[in-house]
């Protein structure tokens, strides 16, 4: 008995001996404190509701300046209906309108035809086509 309080009492004191005590330092990259916060943003849903509709794909061209020709042409001609450039590798795409009917849409390929020929109808997700006061 007096041998296991022996023992006991050495392996405490041993053990308390080779307790080490001081303060850890961590360096890291300011960068990961920014990445953190910016992966643990909350981001809000998009703001305008989408349905599904239907929109012309006037124009596409991998030189975006042309594009925007087309899409000023567009303007001058039609005003009040939203036109959009979307780029999908390589190139920019020029689609117009947001149409809840196939056949809305297809009025104004009809009157576009003479511009633009190659116009077709692209089935997607539209904005809520806008409701205007005159």
């Amino acid at each position: 008995m007096k041998a296991a309080t022996v023992l006991l009492s050495f392996g405490i004191l041993t053990n308390s001996a080779i307790a080490q005590t001081g303060n850890v330092e961590i360096i890291k990259d300011t960068r990961i404190d920014a990445l953190v916060k910016k992966q643990g943003m909350v981001i809000p849903p998009a703001t305008s509701p989408q349905i599904v509709g239907y929109r012309v794909q006037l124009f596409f061209d991998s030189d975006r300046k042309l594009v925007d020709e087309a899409r000023s042409k567009f303007i001058a001609a039609y005003p009040k209906v939203d036109s959009y450039i979307v780029f999908t590798a390589p190139n920019y795409v020029l689609k117009v309108g947001d149409f809840r009917t196939e056949l809305e849409a297809e009025r104004i390929k009809d009157n576009l035809f003479v511009n633009f020929p190659t116009s077709f109808i692209v089935k997607e997700l539209i904005n809520l086509p806008r409701i205007d006061q005159d």
